[in-house]
């Protein structure tokens, strides 16, 4: 066994024992997984699948349901573009275009080669007041231009 397995394990074990002690359900699994690992990963499912008896497909069907879950790795910095009707009336398709040409981002991609950018498209932040809105981790950047977003982010890259 690997020494990254074992850690997973070690990390997924650690996870089961309190769920366990909590009587946690499949969400609170998940949200704990994704907290130690940065994301849910097949390994993890598979894992808790055949230590709880409840099927993977279970798992994968409330981490697929569930928007605050991820199944691939994300970035470093995380931008996350409102695209709900306010912001995208004021462009926010115009910033998602031009941020994905600035990170480099093909087709469907969402998370940059070297790990430091995943650009996400919202339905709605609720802060239609300063629309469009694009947070960048926990950043609030209100009243956006495409141009203005390609500034912003130049801190994050360095």
């Amino acid at each position: 066994m690997s020494r990254l397995v074992k850690q997973m394990e070690d990390v997924l074990e650690k996870i089961y024992d309190k769920s366990i002690v909590r009587g946690d359900n499949i969400i609170t699994i998940l949200q704990d997984i994704q907290n130690e690992l940065g994301y849910i990963n097949e390994e993890a499912v598979e894992w808790f699948a055949k230590r709880t008896g409840v099927s993977a497909a279970k798992y994968y069907g409330v981490a697929t349901f569930y928007s605050q879950f991820h199944l691939s790795p994300r970035g470093k910095n995380i931008i996350t573009v409102c695209s709900g009707t306010v912001c995208h009336v004021k462009g926010a398709e115009r910033i998602i275009g031009k941020l994905k040409d600035e990170l480099k981002l093909k087709g469907d991609a969402q998370t940059t080669r070297d790990m430091q950018f995943t650009l996400e498209n919202v339905n709605c932040v609720g802060a239609c007041s300063i629309a469009p809105v694009v947070l960048v981790n926990d950043k609030v950047f209100g009243k956006q231009s495409a141009d203005k977003m390609v500034k912003n982010i130049k801190p994050y890259k360095e």
